[in-house]
């Protein structure tokens, strides 16, 4: 029988630096060929959207269906539904919006792992949800971050966010009011912004001697997140999925624009398993669309820690019985 778990039942069950274990891991099994992902189906509908997406892995054994919604007024539900790949058999269902949040950070946390960075590290961030929480956490993760600064529109956000993720990670977050001023002169940069519009919200002539860019936060084709100098300055850009190229608007530009030839692109899953290497110096952006594989992942072990401390068989469990 499936198992639900909510989004109570979610917290404080995986560390970021396991999720961004479990990612690596993940993108590695895509690169050699054990993963089946499909490209977002996007409906619009009176009020609302919904988007659909899918993987299966055969490493892990499992398959599962991402499934969210916006109404207007009510905001943005999510469900993840996982299967036991050998038979179709309905596992779990699971609250989506954690796990969003989570992988989206711990994706980021990927290519912070490949990209090195010498002594104490700054950030700047752009956003002040739960996706800029998540990022500053996974970056804090991989790195000794000393500070950081972020900008939201709205001060009573972006200073709520500072005292909250000063207290959680134990390093000074400071309030700024202006996106430039919150990404200039820092050697890595986070872009999860709630922002939807044509105009960028981040422009690469802010970057400077900036090392590593995520932007997370834009997975809308007509939508911009980032302005194309970034990717124009970039000596690579990775992606989480080559789907991206055609989800993002900020990509679609880039392309369009000349700026973003295939030589100077590279997905994850290729940077993982070394078959492309990340340049020793330049900038390197990362943008993430976010993927059913990158749920899969999370959703799979959490099923396996909370569903296992429940009495639900897992995976393992049932492929140990004859």
């Amino acid at each position: 029988m499936a198992v639900t778990l909510g989004f109570e039942a979610l917290q404080g069950v995986l560390p970021m630096a396991e999720a961004i274990d479990l990612l690596e891991h993940a993108f590695a099994h895509e690169a050699e060929g054990q993963v089946r992902m499909s490209p977002k189906f996007v409906a619009d509908f009176s009020g609302g959207s919904m988007r659909i997406l899918f993987a299966a892995d055969s490493a892990t054994g499992y398959f599962a269906i991402k499934a969210y919604h916006n109404v207007q007024g009510a905001g943005v539900r999510y469900v993840v539904s996982l299967y036991r790949l050998k038979d179709g058999e309905l596992l779990a269902l699971l609250d989506g919006r954690h796990v969003t949040d989570l992988r989206t950070g711990a994706a980021s946390g990927v290519i912070a792992r490949k990209v090195a960075m010498p002594g104490p590290v700054t950030v700047g961030l752009i956003g002040s949800g739960h996706q800029a929480a998540t990022q500053l956490e996974a970056l804090a993760t991989v790195y000794p971050l000393r500070s950081a600064m972020v900008y939201s529109p709205t001060a009573a956000n972006r200073e709520a966010f500072a005292r909250r993720m000063s207290a959680r990670l134990g390093f000074p977050v400071s309030p700024v009011d202006s996106p430039r001023a919150a990404v200039q002169g820092h050697p890595v940069v986070a872009a999860a912004s709630s922002a939807r519009g044509a105009e960028p919200v981040l422009r690469g002539e802010w970057l400077g001697s900036c090392r590593l860019l995520c932007a997370v936060g834009n997975t809308r084709a007509q939508f911009a997140e980032v302005d194309v100098r970034c990717f124009e300055d970039a000596r690579l850009v990775v992606v989480d999925s080559i789907h991206a190229l055609e989800e993002a608007g900020e990509l679609k530009r880039a392309i369009a624009a000349g700026a973003l030839p295939e030589s100077k692109r590279a997905t994850l899953g290729q940077i993982v398993t070394g078959a492309l290497s990340v340049p020793g110096a330049g900038l390197v952006v990362f943008k993430s669309v976010g993927t059913a594989l990158q749920d899969l992942a999370l959703a799979a072990r959490y099923y396996e820690l909370v569903g296992a401390s429940a009495g639900v068989p897992t995976a393992t469990d049932l492929a140990s019985v004859k």
